[in-house]
């Protein structure tokens, strides 16, 4: 049995960018977020007077992740009173980095300012483990102490957020691989082990290249260690893949070493296949052939087709499949 999950998402302005509401059925959670444009908006709002957790996100010119983004986890009894003061210029105390906010409160108004602390230490160390962003909290607090049956109805609090969040475009917090059981210390309420490929190799012998790379939770993911060149040979195409290749090199996630290779220091989320390919051999790459499963010897397009190819050839008469 699929254990499917309903998301009801308001778009309280009839528009995508702008402020919209999110609830899971049978989730006392609610979640409210909106573009820095709509603040005025947001702090009319009953949600923002409760105690929860918000987070700020926006893009840093001055970020170390390979994304370029940041964000700030922070919580308070009234949320709209620190919205207030982040919303300030830099110079007055605020934080000009972030260009949307989301806030996690509750339904029933039960969640306390000890569960506000609590989840917002574990999303902190969701960021972390998670390194897809620029967490530009000063400090990284420890979860509070809370009773057992407490700390039970956070862990399901946020592995609910962790639902939602990716709904809303908000991967910040996504796992970059299967959870293990220390990455589910550092923040992920939820496994994607469920939903994780074999793992692909790409390897490239004559020249050293070697990498490993799985498609998690939908995102082709190359794992760290993989080697890579390290110069881009090719300037013909896919100038995008190039400037992804430069900046991974520029930033130290691509640690360049001997024989003109380099080497992933971190897992690394590819926006394709043929993009991971590319940025491994350093030039452009299909990357639907190139990944093999070396234990079945399959390709990752064929296992992204896997289940449906007899179905197609069965279905279809051989005079229309262009076969002679």
């Amino acid at each position: 049995m699929v254990n499917g999950k309903q998301i009801r998402v308001y778009l309280v302005d009839g528009t995508p960018g702008g402020l919209l509401t999110a609830e899971i059925m049978n989730w006392t959670g609610h979640v409210v977020a909106a573009p820095r444009s709509d603040i005025a908006d947001l702090l009319a709002r009953d949600e923002v007077r409760r105690t929860g957790v918000y987070v700020l996100l926006g893009d840093d010119a001055e970020s170390l992740s390979p994304s370029g983004k940041a964000v700030y986890v922070g919580e308070g009894d009234d949320i709209a009173v620190r919205l207030r003061q982040h919303a300030r210029p830099e110079k007055a105390g605020g934080k000009d980095f972030w260009d949307r906010v989301v806030i996690l409160t509750s339904k029933d108004a039960n969640v306390t300012k000890a569960h506000a602390r609590y989840l917002e230490a574990r999303l902190i160390g969701a960021a972390t483990a998670a390194r897809r962003a620029t967490v530009v909290n000063g400090t990284a607090p420890v979860p509070i102490h809370l009773p057992e049956a407490d700390i039970s109805d956070m862990e399901y609090y946020l592995s609910q957020v962790h639902i939602v969040l990716p709904v809303l475009g908000i991967t910040e917090f996504r796992p970059t691989r299967a959870a293990s059981t220390a990455e589910a210390s550092l923040g992920s309420a939820n496994s994607a082990a469920g939903r994780t490929s074999p793992t692909f190799h790409f390897e490239v012998p004559r020249y050293g290249i070697s990498a490993t790379a799985q498609e998690i939770d939908g995102e082709f993911t190359v794992l760290e260690g993989s080697i890579a060149r390290a110069n881009w040979i090719s300037t013909s195409r896919h100038r995008g893949y190039q400037q992804q290749h430069t900046t991974l090199i520029a930033d130290g996630t691509l640690r360049t070493e001997d024989r003109g290779l380099a080497r992933f220091t971190q897992d690394v989320v590819f926006s394709s296949s043929s993009a991971a390919a590319a940025v491994v051999a350093g030039r452009s790459a299909n990357g639907r052939t190139s990944w093999v499963d070396p234990v079945s010897g399959i390709n990752f397009g064929e296992w992204q087709s896997r289940g449906i190819r007899d179905e197609i050839f069965e279905a279809t008469p051989a005079a229309d499949q262009g076969l002679s």
